[in-house]
C-alpha cells in the first residue's frame, strides 16, 4: 500500500517553514514553496526548479502538492460550469464557475453536507458528513483557476462557513496574504445563516465581505424555513452587524430567496426595511430553484420586481440576481446527492 503523503496545498508560510526546517532545509525554502504553490500554481514538487534537486527529492518523500482534479462537470448553455470534486472518506462536494462579462466568480463549498437543515436547501437534506480541510477548499479554487482565471470567490456552496470557521479563515488567509494568492479580501464573500459567536469572530478576524442568508425578516417564519433562527435570530444578527463599519470597501449583503405568496408580500417588504434601518447593506433577491420533495413555490417576476422597487425606494439597495445554470443541476447539493446515491 502506497504511503500517504502530506499535502503542501493549504499550508501557511509559517507551517511551510516548520516543515522545511524539520527536513533539514534552509528556512527561506518555505517562501520559495509558497511562491510556487500560490503564485505560480504548480502541480508537482518537481516543478519547483529554484529549489535544489536534492531538496526537492527530500520534500517529495514526505509531501505532495496534493491537487485533486474534478471527477465530473456539467456545462450550462449560459457558460456556468458545475464541478464535482472528491474529498476524504469517499465524499464529494460541488463548485460552480459563473462567468459574467469581465467577472468570473467561483462558488466554493466548505463542508460535506450541512447541519443547518434549511427547508429549501438540498445540501441540508444530506445531513452533515464532515468539514473540508483548507486544502480541500483551496483545491477547488486552484484547479478551476488553472483553466479559467477567476476574479471573485464566494463561500456560498455546500456547508455553513461559520460551522467550519478555522478552515475557512485559514483558506482566506492564504488567499489574501502577500506570500499567498495575494488577492484583495474585497474579492471574497463569505456567507452565513448567523452562528452565535462564530460570525462575530469572522467579522473581527477577516476583512472579506459578508453575506447573510435572511429569507424572511419575521422570526416565526424564518424559524420554519431555517432552524438556525432558534440559535441566533436574524434581528440579533443585524444588531451585531450594526456594530461594524460597512460604509467603505467592506460590504454587507443579505441573500433573500423569494417564495411565491410566502415571503414576498408587502408585510415582508416593510419588515425588511424596519429590520435593516441604520445598516449600510444591500439585499439580493434570488429566484427559488425547485428541489425534490420540497413543496415551496417560486415568486413570479412581477412580485420580485415589486419587492425590489419598494426596498430601493425606502433606501435599501436591492437587486434581483440573475438565475444561472438552470439547464444543469443548478441548486447546491443536487449533483453530489446524485453521485452519493450511485457510488
Amino acid at each position: 500500500m502506497a504511503e500517504v503523503k502530506q499535502r503542501l496545498l493549504g499550508m501557511t508560510l509559517a507551517e511551510l517553514k516548520e516543515a522545511v526546517l524539520a527536513l533539514g532545509m534552509p528556512g527561506f525554502t518555505a517562501k520559495q514553496i509558497a511562491q510556487w504553490l500560490y503564485e505560480k500554481h504548480v502541480q508537482s514538487v518537481d516543478e519547483m526548479t529554484n529549489i535544489s534537486k536534492q531538496n526537492r527529492q527530500r520534500l517529495a518523500e514526505e509531501y505532495e502538492v496534493g491537487l485533486m482534479p474534478a471527477i465530473d462537470s456539467q456545462h450550462s448553455k449560459d457558460g456556468t460550469i458545475k464541478y464535482l470534486f472528491p474529498v476524504e472518506n469517499n465524499h464529494f462536494v460541488e463548485t460552480v464557475y459563473i462567468p459574467d462579462g469581465e467577472r468570473a466568480t467561483l462558488c466554493v463549498s466548505c463542508q460535506v453536507g450541512c447541519k443547518m437543515n434549511c427547508l429549501f436547501c438540498q445540501t441540508g437534506k444530506q445531513g452533515w458528513q464532515g468539514n473540508l480541510t483548507p486544502a480541500d477548499i483551496l483545491n477547488q479554487i486552484y484547479v478551476v483557476n488553472h483553466h479559467s482565471p477567476l476574479t471573485n470567490i464566494v463561500f456560498m456552496g455546500q456547508g455553513e462557513p461559520m460551522d467550519n470557521l478555522d478552515a475557512v479563515l485559514k483558506a482566506t488567509e492564504i488567499l489574501t496574504a502577500d506570500w499567498g494568492f495575494a488577492w484583495s479580501p474585497k474579492r471574497i464573500t463569505v456567507s452565513s445563516v448567523g452562528v452565535p459567536g462564530k460570525l462575530k469572530r469572522f467579522l473581527d478576524e477577516s476583512q472579506c465581505h459578508v453575506a447573510i442568508s435572511m429569507h424572511s425578516p419575521i422570526h416565526e417564519q424564518r424559524l420554519q424555513l431555517m432552524p438556525a433562527e432558534r440559535a441566533q435570530a436574524i434581528a440579533d444578527t443585524v444588531d451585531m452587524l450594526k456594530q461594524y463599519d460597512f460604509s467603505h470597501q467592506r460590504r454587507c449583503s443579505f441573500e433573500y430567496i423569494c417564495f411565491g405568496g410566502l415571503n414576498d408580500q408587502p408585510l415582508h417588504a416593510r419588515e425588511i426595511v424596519r429590520l435593516l434601518e441604520g445598516l449600510e447593506c444591500r439585499v439580493n433577491l434570488i429566484r427559488f430553484h425547485e428541489i425534490p420533495d420540497v413543496n415551496l413555490p417560486s415568486s413570479d417576476e412581477q412580485r420580485m420586481e415589486s419587492l425590489r422597487d419598494y426596498l430601493t425606494h425606502h433606501g435599501v439597495f436591492t437587486t434581483i440576481r440573475a438565475s444561472r445554470g438552470q439547464d444543469i443541476f443548478a441548486a447546491c447539493g443536487l449533483l453530489s446527492t446524485e453521485r452519493s446515491k450511485n457510488k
